[in-house]
């Protein structure tokens, strides 16, 4: 046998037999179930399909190849222009599911350098006429494209996903939010638990169809935005002006042991601190005044911050170790 065409049938079999599970009629959505979510917005489903994920690109794009490699002979290795229409058909099948799952996982924040390679071959083998698309996902995360460009963001998704906005777009979106409020928990627990609860709250109204589709595309647009923008739609004091001293004052209310007051009262036109303000702050100061470069993973730097954390809370163990892990997760330190 043709060696080219041995590669290509290899290829073929195996991208078929990761893909034969997938539920009829294999539309878009039932991709999507398979390879990353049963119930959209599920962490744990989708952190457990990844291996599968990881084989449908790796054999896709494998699969892109091998039929590259022989598309300029592909008649001399014994196919038909039938046999040959058909293989191009369906190296473009997969590229699309490739496309489509990579979209809704979040996993394409995690392979943009594959991209420009990928679109290389897609311009001259397959269809050169979604290059443009394609690259607006080279430069921007879904995420940041719904933040630029709100509902008109998803006239920007694959023709799979634009076709079935009621579930297959709707659970794209929906895992990418999802993703990114497990990636920035660290950073603020207590704002992220908060708009991990109203994600589920849109989810349940989406599957019960309590929202039409334009409402619930509004809502979850904004929702998209103040995951992406902490502080979105929310009042804070004057001081606590940064991402940094947000995080602080937010996971300082209602834990056990801190020093919440009432909201801010009023005397002579301007609000008075709270102690739950200037606790933030004096625990950020005193940060910014002990730690030293390198300071992640060094035990003795690390004991220094905390014992600075601890001279502003006092006592209470869990708060401060609390406190600290909030530290440690900021990027402004």
């Amino acid at each position: 046998m043709h060696a080219g065409r041995e590669r290509l049938e290899e290829k073929r079999e195996a991208i078929k037999a990761l893909c034969e599970p997938v539920e009829p009629p294999r539309d878009t959505a039932d991709y999507l179930h398979y390879f990353c979510a049963v119930e959209s917005g599920n962490a744990t489903q989708i952190k457990d399909n990844e291996p599968k994920r990881v084989a449908l690109y790796k054999l896709v794009a494998s699969y892109l190849r091998a039929y590259a490699n022989l598309a300029n002979e592909i008649t001399e290795a014994g196919y038909s222009e039938e046999e040959a229409q058909a293989i191009r058909a369906e190296v473009d099948h997969y590229e699309k599911v490739r496309k489509e799952v990579k979209l809704a996982s979040g996993d394409y924040v995690d392979m943009k350098m594959y991209e420009p390679a990928m679109r290389h071959l897609l311009d001259t083998y397959i269809r050169a006429e979604e290059s443009e698309k394609l690259s607006t996902f080279d430069d921007m995360t879904l995420v940041e494209l719904i933040v630029e460009r709100g509902e008109q963001a998803v006239q920007e998704l694959p023709e799979g996903l634009r076709e079935n906005p009621a579930e297959a777009m709707a659970e794209t979106i929906e895992n990418n939010v999802r993703r990114l409020i497990i990636d920035e928990h660290p950073v603020n627990p207590k704002y992220y638990e908060k708009m991990s609860e109203l994600l589920d709250t849109l989810i349940a109204q989406r599957r019960a169809e309590a929202l039409d589709y334009k409402a619930y595309l509004a809502k979850i647009v904004e929702l998209t935005r103040r995951v992406s923008q902490p502080g979105r739609q929310t009042t804070y004091p004057p001081k606590i002006n940064t991402a940094t001293l947000r995080a602080l004052y937010d996971n300082l209310e209602g834990m056990e042991g801190s020093m919440v007051c009432e909201p801010p009262a009023s005397y002579g036109g301007h609000a008075i601190p709270t102690l739950q303000e200037e606790t933030a702050c004096a625990v950020d100061e005193a940060v910014r005044q002990v730690k030293k470069a390198d300071w992640r993973g060094n035990r003795f730097k690390q004991r220094e911050i905390r014992n600075a954390i601890k001279a502003q809370l006092g006592d209470n163990d869990r708060l401060v170790d609390a406190v600290f892990e909030i530290v440690k997760a900021q990027r402004d330190y």
